[in-house]
């Protein structure tokens, strides 16, 4: 717009220059000639579109003539929009000398509304007067309506309704406690059935496969849970209850085994394989990631395969729930920052023939 003026400033100001040499008499005709073209431009225009540019340089040339001379005028728009474009003109003036002062309260600080909000999520029985009086109690000075209306912006429910346990809440909080087994099958090349049996840690998802075999026995199955005893009582495990589903496979002998062990067996419902979803998902997994991109020749060489993968699984492989730690082996401490890393050198083991890479900083 300021681009636009200035070029039309300087167009009149030549124009002006033009009339200098010219007499009344031409310049009343010239007038006159304008005035006409003015009312054949009227008759067909119902209502002309001005710019901002347009507005400003007729306020600015008409804005000192009289109310009655303007009225005399042969124009575009009313005498009183002409002054009033002049008036919201030097209003924007005035506005942009001024500096706006800010209305309300001050805006509540980021990490005061993070800490409003973890301690919201972190305490379910906490409604927001006894969430501002934790604060007032580390120092953090803040109104109490301030807090509810922080809750309220994200959607967090008073404490009588978020109270409620969930689940997924109650599972996570029982997960040391809690054991999950499973049977699944796969065939070999010649087509032949074999049936696998893994264990799996709730807490730290660690994966125990302990045994594959064609003809699952009573007598087989029983030693499974022997051995699973003695696992659990060399790592010094606190599990209290395993998880397993309605398989004809376990046996009484299975249950009792278990319950000398001091583990409580709970089942789950019949065709409700979600009561058992972290079995299920790491049996997908382990389908996905190894037996669906493995030949298998025989039970030695499943075997084989499925500690290749439990080691994997175990030592190396991330998982979400873990923060992308492994169950057996936490996240390294970084020593630089991303920015100021210039070199990587990493190297890829390759397990099962390169069915799974594992990479590694080299030493």
């Amino acid at each position: 717009m300021l681009l636009r003026l200035a070029y039309l400033a300087v167009t009149n100001t030549f124009t002006l220059l033009r009339l200098l040499p010219m007499s009344e008499r031409d310049k009343d005709i010239e007038i006159l000639a304008l005035r006409h073209q003015l009312l054949v431009l009227q008759r067909q225009v119902g209502r002309p579109a001005f710019t901002d540019t347009d507005r400003a340089l007729l306020s600015g040339l008409l804005h000192r003539l009289p109310m009655g001379r303007l009225r005399q005028l042969l124009l575009l728009v009313r005498p009183d929009t002409i002054m009033r474009w002049h008036r919201d003109l030097l209003k924007r003036r005035h506005a942009a000398n001024c500096v706006p002062k800010r209305r309300g309260r001050p805006t509540t600080v980021r990490s005061i509304r993070t800490l409003i909000l973890r301690l919201a999520r972190e305490n379910s029985s906490w409604g927001y007067r006894r969430i501002h009086g934790e604060l007032a109690a580390l120092g953090i000075k803040v109104a109490a309506s301030t807090v509810w209306e922080i809750l309220r912006e994200h959607g967090i429910p008073p404490a009588p309704e978020r109270e409620g346990t969930t689940w997924a809440g109650f599972l996570r909080s029982q997960a040391d406690a809690l054991l999950a087994c499973d049977f699944f099958e796969t065939r070999t090349l010649a087509g032949a059935r074999l049936y696998v049996f893994a264990v799996i840690e709730h807490a730290t998802r660690r994966i125990r496969i302990l045994g594959a075999t064609a003809h699952p026995t009573a007598d087989w199955v029983a030693q499974l849970g022997r051995n699973l005893a003695m696992d659990l009582q060399d790592a010094g495990s606190t599990a209290r209850f395993l998880i397993r589903d309605r398989d004809s496979k376990f046996t009484q002998a299975f249950d009792a085994v278990l319950t000398d062990a001091g583990l409580k067996v709970v089942t789950s419902g019949i065709r409700i394989p979600r009561m058992n979803s972290i079995m299920e998902r790491w049996i997908q997994t382990c389908r996905r990631e190894l037996l669906d991109r493995t030949l298998i020749w025989d039970r030695r060489h499943l075997l084989h395969a499925l500690r290749e993968f439990e080691s994997f699984y175990n030592g190396h492989r991330p998982h979400r729930a873990l923060s992308q730690a492994a169950p057996l082996r936490s996240l390294p401490e970084p020593t630089t920052e991303p920015g100021q890393i210039k070199h990587l050198e990493i190297r890829r083991r390759d397990r099962l023939g390169g069915t799974l890479h594992e990479y590694q900083h080299a030493a």
